[in-house]
């Protein structure tokens, strides 16, 4: 990974908000009294595995959406983390992915940072990201993953790496892309001037359509395994086939 943290090193992408704040109604009883992105694949946090991919690229400060118990993410991750600070950022009522992004606008100064999903398993080259934002002059980079079925998810119309339309969770017959939104972007500050205060606002259905109908959203096609954890189907095909934390945590464990 050293030279994408060299990447990194020139966009100088320093911060991150991770969205950590969701209840996980489909995941009860899991979720009754943990949250969600605390659950457990290979016996780490999945929130764990979104905050060291994001040190693995560079990032110095990492805020927390936080909502539901959220105490228990206090406590698992305090204020710093494997040498990145860690802010927590925490929603009254749940405002929306974009919503929550504009809550934590006085953490986020700087030119650009990134946003993730902390409620699934993924491998993202966030350094590419970055470096397409800054080469584009554009507002956002989402990061992109082929799938055959896009059932549940947004999905992307590309030219080039040119987001021409985005739309969120379309019937199949909508779009013949398979082109699907992985939960990870790269953002510049400028977006959050988009988003109302204090109010229920999406990223997905709100900011992302905009930001293609305008020309200045891209697609970043830099994710390796993923996995939603957003039914227990789902979780269990995290739990079997998660397979790149290795890289993190076979290192520390053998320390």
């Amino acid at each position: 990974m050293k030279k994408e943290n060299a990447i990194n090193e020139k966009t100088k992408t320093r911060k991150a908000f991770v969205l950590a704040g969701g209840m996980g109604l489909r995941l009860r009883p899991f979720t009754l009294e943990i949250p969600k992105p605390m659950l457990l694949v290979k016996g780490r946090p999945i929130l764990e595995y979104n905050i060291r991919n994001l040190i693995e690229h560079g990032v110095k400060q990492i805020i927390l959406g936080v909502s539901h118990k959220n105490e228990v993410i206090n406590d698992y991750f305090g204020k710093k983390f494997d040498g990145a600070r860690i802010t927590y950022c925490k929603e009254e009522k749940l405002l929306g992915t974009a919503g929550a992004l504009k809550n934590a606008e006085k953490y986020l100064k700087g030119k650009s940072f990134f946003v993730c999903n902390g409620d699934e398993v993924k491998d993202v080259n966030y350094s590419k990201m970055a470096l397409l934002l800054e080469k584009k002059k554009a507002l956002g980079v989402i990061a992109l993953k082929k799938l055959k079925n896009i059932e549940n998810f947004g999905v992307v119309e590309l030219e080039g790496n040119k987001v021409l339309r985005f739309i969120e969770k379309p019937k199949s017959w909508e779009t013949e892309s398979r082109i699907v939104n992985a939960g990870a972007y790269a953002l510049s500050n400028k977006i959050l001037r988009m988003i109302p205060k204090k109010r229920r606002y999406s990223l997905e259905r709100d900011v992302f359509p905009v930001l293609s109908f305008e020309q200045s959203l891209y697609g970043c096609k830099c994710v390796g395994q993923w996995f939603p954890t957003d039914t227990p189907e789902k979780y269990e095909i995290a739990i079997k086939k998660a397979t790149f934390f290795r890289r993190w945590f076979d290192a520390y464990n053998s320390n």
